[in-house]
């Protein structure tokens, strides 16, 4: 697995969305899903009359 360096801000962001000792990796997918959920949102957005 690729390793990713990130600043102390964005750890303490992560760290306040981590939830009962939650993975980084799990909360990483997770927020992956989301934003891919949004994106077709928005995307398909305009088809619906």
């Amino acid at each position: 697995m690729p390793q990713i360096h990130l600043d102390d801000e964005t750890v303490e962001r992560l760290d306040a969305m981590r939830v009962d000792e939650q993975e980084y990796d799990d909360l990483v997918n997770e927020l992956i899903d989301i934003y891919e959920a949004n994106e077709m949102t928005l995307h398909h957005g305009g088809d619906v009359e």
